[in-house]
């Protein structure tokens, strides 16, 4: 950036102001020409130092500014500094005082960065000290002791003359045992800028006031119809509940003209957290547990909805890309700009479904503003006409004596908004501390001062702060930002205002070339290792998404982590980064292995033609379809499979079943056959690993079927004979039930005649047979001869030969 003139325009301070200042320096003169005249003094007398002087370069004694109120004083004002004086060194210090001088008027922004840099150094030029009733006195240093002071003058004391912006030290001197004289053992050089009028031509001044953080969700989600997120941490929580950084930045910004930069991720995730989330391994069982911060969460965003209300807003592309490393390194791998495409694409529906804001989309923000022609290209693809770059890193006019205002064309419809280096680094480091707090809004409001007087024309000027900056950075930021707004010299303008301010036609537009890119940010940048796993990723997941019922359980939270794996917060964490890609691969895979084909053993079929039954298990909780099962004969010339060397049939099964699908086989000779059963997709595409097992085919020849038939004749021939053994033993039990019932008629009818003859009743004794029935009777000549023995109707014994 060119560096301002070093003269400045006539003063619009009051003439009272200036007479006062040019009688006191000629009211000196005199005395200063009586000293001229003076004899040169003894040896003796010129040991003993007139004026304190300079201990050391670093003074063995720190002095700290914790506060500067006013930061811009004005006439009425009264300005009070305070802070603490710390003896650093092994002696005590005695007659000790704080002073305030006012040095010279720094009329350059390069001026300004020289005397921040030696702050502390007791040789840099002071100034007189102010009237000594400004003072505060110590009788006592003790080594390694820190005491407080507070000094406060009257703006009109401090001799301020032209507008602009004066060194103001403070000073401690003393005395110790070893160098017993008044001398400066002590100082802190601030800013005091002074422009007690308002400018006619005032600074538009655009502060970026970013909501960004790393990266916190996976692409884990619970298998409820909720989809629980799951998240990698619980730090999120820390952030947005009371005094964290997130929490600081909405509460601080929610008072300020700013325009809020905002990741649509960080929106996203904390909405997550307002239901129901989870955290894998955080207790001794290692088994996930519930984030317990709805409450936290459910407020946060209550108070940033509140915040936006009316102001501008820009959203980023979801998950913050790092557009220089996709530039460098991603541009190379297939698909990777279709990452970014995406993350612009969802982060206006993110942002105002949550904030109920129409957000703006025109805007790309490379880490630190550093661009090249790559980082250019790659930032516009997605849409963005507009790239905030930084002055530092982009080139400026030539022989410039001012800051140009923000807007450069670029070429092709693309403006470079450029902003101010100094005004966005100073809040750089740690601002714990009270004293760099302090310095850091003192020198913001500095360089603003001397750019604003620079020239009477009207400029656009943007700051772009770090992109995630901490608590006591926020706080420090807010409190530029508060003087700034009450100053005389600048007003608040939103980003777009500024983008579409008229560009100076004598500032730079030459877009910084590859080669000047900063060494420091390229070492930190992804690599293409990164974007080739992304798109290796992306690829399984296009495989996966085919075959599933509702697309979107899946299709939304892995593509918002792959946006997620290439985020610029990734930089300086390779390992991590790493992680995070691999987990978010491997839980792809998990998920895909849950549709898969159940392993078979070997086969036997004892036929030219059988059926195989192949499986297909979804342990998924949706359903999944467009599944081709293939199945395949290595050997079609031994078993075919439905007359060919493969069948296909198509595959649907529910979330957690599984379903057999059968094919149709048909051997051609006996022996071992492998076959490999696959999955595919409707395109054609192989799903998963596929099962292969053998089988074994066992031809059935004419000799073992007329064995087998001849079996099968002697069983029903065996069958025949039993069946006719039973039916004659049937029949002769009916023929000798017929001749006793013969029997018992005769004897009756022989009974019945003995009663009416009696003479042929006494030929038989009592209890006789009946002719023909006795054993000991003799046979009689009439008697039938039995043509076949007595047979028993029992089964016959072993080995026992049965006529028939």
């Amino acid at each position: 950036m060119a560096e301002a003139a070093d003269f400045q325009g006539t003063s619009p301070s009051p003439a009272r102001r200036w007479l006062r200042r040019t009688g006191a320096v000629l009211a000196g003169t005199p005395l200063l020409a009586g000293f001229l005249q003076l004899p040169a003094g003894s040896p003796a007398e010129a040991a003993t130092p007139a004026a304190p002087r300079a201990a050391s370069d670093d003074g063995s004694v720190a002095v700290s500014v914790d506060s500067l109120t006013p930061g811009a004083p004005s006439e009425g004002d009264t300005v009070t500094v305070s802070g603490t004086v710390t003896n650093k060194g092994k002696k005590a210090v005695t007659d000790a005082s704080v002073g305030l001088r006012v040095g010279s008027l720094l009329d350059t922004r390069s001026s300004i960065d020289t005397a921040a840099k030696n702050s502390g150094d007791v040789d840099s030029p002071a100034g007189a000290e102010i009237d000594d009733k400004y003072t505060e006195k110590f009788s006592k240093l003790t080594p390694g002791v820190s005491q407080p002071y507070t000094i406060s003058v009257p703006a009109d004391e401090l001799d301020l003359g032209q507008d602009g912006v004066y060194d103001l030290s403070v000073t401690l001197t003393g005395e110790t045992s070893d160098q017993p004289w008044e001398q400066t053992l002590g100082v802190r050089h601030t800013f005091l800028p002074w422009q007690p009028d308002e400018l006619d031509a005032k600074t538009n001044t655009t502060f970026m006031w970013p909501l960004v953080s790393t990266v916190h969700m996976t692409a884990e989600t619970g298998s409820d119809e909720e989809q629980t997120p799951v998240f990698h941490d619980d730090e999120l929580a820390a952030e947005i509940s009371p005094g964290g950084r997130l929490d600081r930045m909405v509460a601080l910004g929610k008072d300020l003209d700013v325009t809020w930069v905002i990741d649509p991720d960080l929106l996203a995730s904390v909405e997550a957290m307002t239901t129901r989330y989870e955290i894998p391994g955080e207790n001794t069982d290692d088994q996930d547990v519930v984030g317990g911060h709805q409450e936290v969460a459910k407020r946060w965003l209550t108070e940033v909805q509140k915040a936006v209300a009316d102001k501008e807003v820009v959203a980023l592309p979801f998950g913050d890309p790092d557009l220089a490393s996709l530039a460098h390194h991603g541009t190379s791998v297939t698909g990777s700009l279709r990452h970014l495409k995406e993350a612009t694409d969802v982060a206006a529906r993110t942002v105002e479904s949550i904030l109920h804001v129409v957000p703006s989309t025109d805007y790309a923000w490379p880490v630190e503003g550093a661009v090249d022609p790559s980082i250019i290209k790659v930032a516009t693809s997605a849409g963005a006409d507009k790239v905030i770059v930084r002055g530092d890193t982009f080139e400026g006019g030539r022989d410039l004596t001012y800051t140009p205002t923000a807007p450069r064309p670029i070429g092709g419809g693309t403006t470079a908004v450029v902003a101010d280096a100094r005004l966005s680094t100073v809040f750089d480091g740690d601002m714990t501390r009270a004293s760099a707090s302090t310095q850091a809004v003192q020198r913001f409001l500095a360089q603003s001062l001397t750019l604003a007087l620079q020239t009477d024309r009207p400029r656009s000027v943007v700051v772009a702060p770090q992109r995630t900056p901490s608590a006591a950075q926020a706080q420090t930021m807010a409190e530029a930002i508060g003087a700034l707004q009450d100053s005389t010299w600048s007003q608040p303008q939103d980003l777009t205002a500024a983008a579409k301010s008229k560009p100076d036609p004598a500032a730079g537009t030459d877009v910084p070339p590859a080669s000047a890119y900063p060494k420091s940010l390229r070492k930190q940048e992804l690599p293409r290792s990164a974007f080739e796993q992304i798109a290796r990723t992306q690829d399984k997941l296009d495989r996966f998404k085919v075959i599933l019922s509702d697309q979107s359980r899946v299709v939304t939270p892995f593509g918002r982590a792959l946006n997620r794996g290439m985020a610029a917060s990734w930089r300086g964490r390779p390992a991590e980064a790493a992680i995070y890609r691999s987990g978010v691969e491997t839980y792809l895979d998990t998920l895909s292995s849950q549709v898969r084909l159940i392993e078979k053993s070997e086969t036997k079929l004892s036929g030219r033609s059988a059926t195989i039954p192949v499986t297909v298990q979804n342990n998924l909780v949706q359903g999944v379809e467009h599944l081709v099962l293939r199945l395949t004969s290595t050997n079609p010339t031994r078993l075919q499979i439905d007359g060919d060397a493969y069948e296909e049939q198509p595959v649907a099964v529910s979330g957690g079943h599984s379903q057999s699908v059968k094919f149709t086989t048909n051997a051609n000779a006996n022996g071992r056959a492998t076959v490999v059963a696959q999955l595919y997709t409707q395109d054609g595409r192989p799903y998963g690993q596929p099962v292969t097992f053998d089988v074994k085919v066992t031809e059935i020849t004419a000799t073992v079927m007329l064995v087998i038939g001849g079996g099968v004749l002697l069983l029903v021939l065996a069958g025949f004979r039993m069946y006719t053994q039973r039916k004659r033993a049937a029949a002769r039990q009916a023929e000798e039930r017929e001749q006793d019932d013969a029997a018992d008629e005769a004897d009756a009818d022989a009974a019945d005649k003995g009663a009416k003859n009696p003479a042929v009743s006494e030929t038989r004794p009592t209890g006789e047979s009946a002719p023909g029935t006795r054993e000991d009777a003799p046979e009689q000549p009439s008697d039938p001869a039995p043509d076949t023995a007595p047979e028993s109707a029992d089964p016959s014994g072993t080995g026992e030969r049965v006529d028939r």
